[in-house]
């Protein structure tokens, strides 16, 4: 680990390299030096992100934009405001490869927090930073390309579970259940792939967006307010839905995706008019009146999404996602529909909040 830091244009000597944070994706750690710095080393998972290298330009894209735009308004303390990428010394990339694996470090911010707790308070906190993350981008000169392509394309989901029903490779058509969820899923197919269709009439936009908003996916200071936007790799082209619709997927559902009990799912109208709320502060300045009345189909949007994927996957034998019991993915499915069910029953709420 020390050998690979080293290779990074970091300040000072290496003292210790320890394990960071609980992340499901990349492996994380900590590097202590004897410099005014101490780092983050992290390993990419190049099985999920294949393209390291648009990756990473990417991140300096936006991390260099963002920087710009910060010193421009006068900011103090920039450098715990925005993520700093350190160089190799050997051809200045801001990643090295070792025996196939690709490694990045960033600086260490101190005395920053991250919080789990899905609360109003904290999803107004997340809404206004992930709009005021995508305002700052707005105007990005770079083109970004997709880290992980077609990762919120509902056309292409809903191919793939078409696809799946034709194949049925488990034999699972055969079940009563499945058939059930199927007749309940389709006729909202058309609708579900609204954003597709807008893009393409050029009534909707494709932005910079963060496309993973989650509350832990942003840091703050001990006085409780926002440092900075972090875990940039899903930062890509998309639609605003995806961050909108994305994070009220997770934050709103009262219970896990993967909860049995889906007599308890229900959508918190609550964390939606937080989010919604600290979002339209910080969005407004740039999104269209198509995006903005749209909004609420995000929230239906996501959850759908992901029943569709969960069921097709369970259709083609669970060979996506990670179970841990049979039938997993149709709970995960049961979940999701449930959740859609509960969101489509409040859309009245949610378009009289957004106005």
């Amino acid at each position: 680990m020390k050998e690979i830091v080293e290779k990074f244009a970091i300040e000072g000597k290496v003292l210790e390299v320890k394990p960071l944070g609980n992340g499901l994706i990349n492996e994380t750690f900590k590097v202590h030096t004897d410099g005014p710095h101490d780092y983050v080393l992290q390993r990419v998972n190049n099985a999920i992100f294949r393209d390291v290298d648009l990756l990473q330009n990417n991140i300096e894209a936006v991390t260099r934009h963002i920087r710009r735009k910060l010193e421009a308004a006068g900011e103090c303390d920039i450098d715990r405001k925005v993520l700093s990428f350190v160089p190799s010394r050997e051809d200045g990339k801001t990643y090295v490869e070792v025996d196939g694996k690709y490694w990045r470090v960033m600086v260490f911010i101190p005395d920053a927090y991250t919080y789990e707790a899905v609360t109003p308070e904290y999803s107004y906190f997340c809404g206004k930073a992930f709009g005021n993350f995508e305002a700052m981008l707005a105007d990005i000169p770079d083109k970004l390309g997709e880290t992980i392509p077609d990762f919120h394309n509902m056309e292409l989901r809903a191919r793939q579970l078409r696809e799946a029903v034709a194949a049925d490779r488990a034999g699972r058509m055969a079940e009563k259940e499945v058939r059930e969820i199927l007749d309940f899923l389709l006729p909202y197919e058309e609708e579900m792939c609204k954003a597709e269709r807008l893009h393409r009439e050029g009534k909707l936009p494709k932005r910079i967006c963060h496309c993973d908003t989650k509350v832990n996916n942003m840091m703050f200071d001990s006085d409780g307010n926002v440092l900075c936007v972090i875990d940039l790799d899903t930062v890509m082209p998309s639609y605003v839905f995806s961050d909108f619709g994305d994070f009220l997927r997770t934050a709103a559902n009262t219970v896990a995706e993967d909860d049995p009990a889906v007599d308890k799912v229900d959508f918190r109208m609550d964390i939606f008019e937080a989010f919604s709320k600290g979002y339209l502060e910080s969005a407004s300045s740039f999104l269209t009146s198509v995006e903005r009345e749209n909004l609420p189909f995000a929230a239906l949007l996501f959850p759908y999404m992901q029943a569709v994927r969960f069921f097709a996957d369970y259709i083609n034998g669970d060979t996506y996602y990670k179970i841990k019991y049979p039938g997993h993915n149709l709970v995960r499915t049961r979940n999701q529909v449930a959740l859609f069910k509960s969101a489509l029953s409040k859309l009245p709420q949610m378009k009289a909040l957004i106005g």
